[in-house]
């Protein structure tokens, strides 16, 4: 499923530069926060204990999940620490979350502890799908909600094709599609998983206009396969020869191809997949029944 694998020291490299700078190019990120926000619309039951945002940067979707959830404990989880010292400054003493720097294939969380777990556009970065979500199946408790999103293939598909122009070094990083994404949901045993695609269309004056905003998130290119070292000029000009012909009423298009998708926690007992092929079933020892010796 998986042909190509993400350096996760260059990822928390990346978005622990990025700190500093990420709000001020977050636009899009905003704007898919806010279409994730209404799927938590389908968590009908009582108020959450405990709600996880994996991912959470600079923690402006935490504080929206506090202000959303009041009375619950908010995490805001990333693997960048300079981002979590970031997110500080929207914790505020009415409505304070927690802060926790750790991996989203590693949660340091207790078996069926969270209620609902929030990720906005992190995901893509986790190239172990069978782990991610095997891990967000554990934490989850039996009817708990996952929502998250995540960028697909299509995504910078602009600048991809004028670095092929270039030359034939990956300068863009790739991403799943939804299919993959939807079987290792269902791979590891998530109930009822419901997945869309939304295409969003950014312009800019220039193609500098747009590196410059992935610079300033983080979102560079952190494949394993990568180009080390400085990209020459010449192939940085035919690169920015080729953008330009795309050009569309005078602007340069950027495409970003985000899944959305919620799915539940499974009820106890459910089988799980194994990574061999086997299944697992987890479920409390009080369950069980019979005579005790």
């Amino acid at each position: 499923m998986n042909e190509f694998h993400l350096d996760r020291r260059q990822v928390r490299r990346n978005f622990g530069r990025a700190a500093s700078t990420y709000e001020q190019h977050d636009v899009l990120q905003r704007e898919v926060q806010t279409q994730l926000l209404e799927r938590l619309d389908f968590y009908k039951a009582q108020q959450p204990a405990r709600v996880l945002d994996v991912g959470a940067g600079t923690g402006r979707g935490s504080a929206l999940l506090k202000q959303r959830y009041p009375k619950a404990e908010v995490i805001a989880m990333d693997l960048a620490l300079p981002m979590l010292r970031a997110a500080k400054s929207h914790s505020s003493w009415r409505r304070p979350f927690s802060r926790v720097c750790a991996e989203a294939g590693h949660l340091p969380l207790a078996d069926q502890s969270v209620d609902v777990l929030h990720s906005n556009l992190c995901f893509q970065w986790i190239d172990d799908l069978p782990t991610l979500f095997g891990e967000c199946m554990r934490v989850l408790k039996p009817g708990g909600l996952l929502a998250f999103t995540s960028f697909g293939p299509d995504t910078l598909r602009e600048l991809r094709a004028a670095w092929a122009e270039a030359d034939q070094r990956p300068h863009v990083s790739r991403f799943l599609d939804m299919h993959d994404v939807g079987d290792a949901m269902l791979a590891a045993g998530l109930r009822d998983p419901v997945l869309d695609v939304f295409r969003y269309t950014l312009t800019y004056s220039e193609p500098r206009k747009l590196l410059q905003e992935l610079q300033g998130l983080g979102a560079t290119n952190a494949d394993r396969s990568r180009e080390r070292g400085f990209t020459g000029k010449t192939a940085y000009r035919r690169m920015l020869q080729a953008y330009e012909t795309m050009r569309v009423d005078g602007r340069i298009p950027a495409t970003w191809e985000v899944i959305s998708a919620h799915a539940w926690g499974p009820p106890p007992g459910q089988p799980q997949r194994t990574p061999d092929g086997g299944e697992i079933a987890r479920f409390s020892v009080d369950k069980l029944r019979g005579s005790r010796r």
